[in-house]
């Protein structure tokens, strides 16, 4: 075979990745804010299934640098102690406050069909939420996320799939 006949397979498989590509924009319109009451300042919180539950108010917080669980979903999928591993760094709380960490848990979170293991930092504090997943799970996730639309975008095959706030 021929150096051009490799160039042109080469190229023919670019184009159609480039062609798949385009066809799976990550973004947001104003008719993804239909059915949200417009103006409000609401964080962005869904329902997942964690570990095999499905877990309500979980926020997502892109300006989190970790996965947060607080006490009450630990003890609620029966997790003792002991599935805890060390985690030794000092966490600040939506107050303020130096928060001491019980420890950490990887389990898996589910979106759609995908199925991801996430380390979640387990502390005891006051929280309205259950968990807060970060910066982490969305990039692991490729997905975007918005509190003014109420929704995470994010790839999965060749479509683009959301999971809306509730």
């Amino acid at each position: 075979m021929s150096m051009s006949h490799y160039l042109d397979e080469g190229s023919s498989s670019m184009l159609k990745r480039a062609r798949l590509d385009t066809l799976l924009v990550l973004g947001f319109s104003d008719e993804d804010k239909r059915g949200t009451i417009q103006p409000y300042d609401d964080a962005l919180v869904v329902t997942l299934r964690i570990g095999g539950y499905d877990v309500r108010r979980v926020m997502v917080d892109e300006g989190n640098a970790a996965e947060v669980m607080y006490l009450d979903l630990f003890r609620g999928p029966n997790l003792r102690p002991q599935d805890l591993t060390t985690y030794s760094s000092l966490l600040v709380s939506f107050e303020g406050r130096s928060v001491i960490p019980m420890g950490m848990i990887r389990l898996p979170v589910q979106t759609g069909s995908n199925v991801m293991e996430v380390d979640f930092i387990v502390v005891d504090a006051f929280s309205p939420y259950t968990t807060i997943l970060g910066r982490p799970w969305l990039h692991t996730l490729r997905a975007f996320s918005s509190t003014l639309h109420q929704k995470v975008k994010y790839p999965s095959r060749d479509q683009v799939l959301e999971i809306l706030g509730n």
